[in-house]
Formats: structure tokens, C-alpha cells, sequence
């Protein structure tokens, strides 16, 4: 099956609307988590569908590796899914939720987060999760049809490879370092930089 033609996850742009629109990184967990991973208000669309029709939002699972004051960071290859991202650095992990990912007695976005992890990166240690908010950005095309969740993995240690071809150049360094080279990075990992250096 094609990219174009994988189906993918999305809630109506309408139930994100009336839990409250926001732009940037959203850390009101409690408000909106229990509306936007209702299931109830989950539909599978053609991912060449789903790209160009803001009435809906897909549900991106966006993890964050940071082990310290480092974080996890690579540079988007040419083979990656989304072709108006490549070439561009990012500090988050996943990807889009799949009807596979819709498994007996598990939440299908857990189900498909952890298993973008997985394809993406060996991680070699123990963590503590939290999330940490939500991102929206519809000054962008990519943004308008996508509805980041990011999570936070604080790890124990920092044994991480990157398992796909497509993270280039995948590494540890601080914030600081990459709050400095910002500009390179798309606009979500932007919005998480500035997150987590004003901690």
C-alpha cells in the first residue's frame, strides 16, 4: 500500500474547534485530552485525502527523547512520509495511527504510538512518561490537517539509535544548542524547544 492510499486517524476539525482552538503548544492536558482521544469521535481517512481536507485533523503522536538537558534530535531524510517536512530537523518521534492499530481492548492511539516508536528507534532504556500538551499550527498547510499530542520521554539513560534510514544525522544535544539553530527545525519542534527552555 502507498502512503497516499494508507488509511490514517482523524477526528473532525469541529470537536477540536469547540474544545477551544489554540495556535503553538497547548499544555492543558486535563481539558482536552478526554474530547480529542474519545474514540468516539474517531474515522479512518485515505491519507490522500486527509492531507488536503482541513475538516478534519489527523492525530499525530509526537515523543520527545530527552535524557538531562539533552534531547534527542535528526534531521528529516528524503524517503519520509511527509513530503513537505524532508529536510528539516525535528525532536519529535512518530507518526500517523493506522486502522491496525485499532486492537482488541487497547486504545488505538496507544496502540499506534508505541508502535512508531518502535519503527523509528531502538530505545534501549527505562523512561517516565508524561504528556506534555498538544500542538496546533494552521499557519501552515501541513499544520492545518494535523493535530500534534506530545509526549515526553525522560530517559535513564540515553541509549537511543535510530532505527529508520530517513533520521538523518540522529543524535543527543541540549537544548540550548538546538534552541540556537531553531530556524532549521519545523515549527513543532519550534514550539517544544521553547517549551522546554523556559522550564
Amino acid at each position: 500500500m502507498s502512503k497516499s492510499d494508507e488509511l490514517v486517524l482523524v477526528i473532525p476539525t469541529a470537536v477540536f474547534h469547540a474544545a477551544g482552538l489554540f495556535h503553538g503548544l497547548c499544555r492543558n492536558v486535563e481539558h482536552y485530552l478526554p474530547t480529542l482521544l474519545d474514540p468516539a469521535h474517531f474515522s479512518f481517512l485515505p491519507r490522500s485525502r486527509a492531507e488536503d481536507d482541513p475538516s478534519f485533523k489527523q492525530l499525530i503522536p509526537y515523543v520527545i527523547l530527552k535524557y538531562r538537558d539533552h534531547l534527542f534530535h535528526y534531521t528529516r531524510g528524503k524517503g519520509g512520509g511527509e513530503k513537505r517536512l524532508r529536510a528539516l530537523r525535528s525532536v519529535g518521534i512518530g507518526g500517523h495511527i493506522n486502522p491496525a492499530d485499532h486492537v482488541t481492548g487497547e486504545h488505538p492511539y496507544r496502540h499506534g504510538l508505541l508502535r512508531e516508536i518502535a519503527e523509528e528507534v531502538v530505545l534501549g532504556t527505562t523512561y517516565q512518561e508524561t504528556c506534555l500538551g498538544f500542538i496546533n499550527d494552521d499557519s501552515t498547510p501541513v499544520g492545518q490537517v494535523h493535530l500534534g499530542i506530545v509526549h515526553l520521554f525522560e530517559l535513564d539513560t540515553p541509549n537511543v539509535q535510530r532505527r529508520e534510514a530517513d533520521l538523518a544525522d540522529a543524535g543527543f544535544a541540549t537544548i540550548t544548542e538546538l534552541v540556537r539553530a531553531k530556524d532549521a527545525f519545523e515549527t513543532w519542534s519550534q514550539f517544544v524547544l521553547a517549551e522546554l527552555a523556559a522550564k
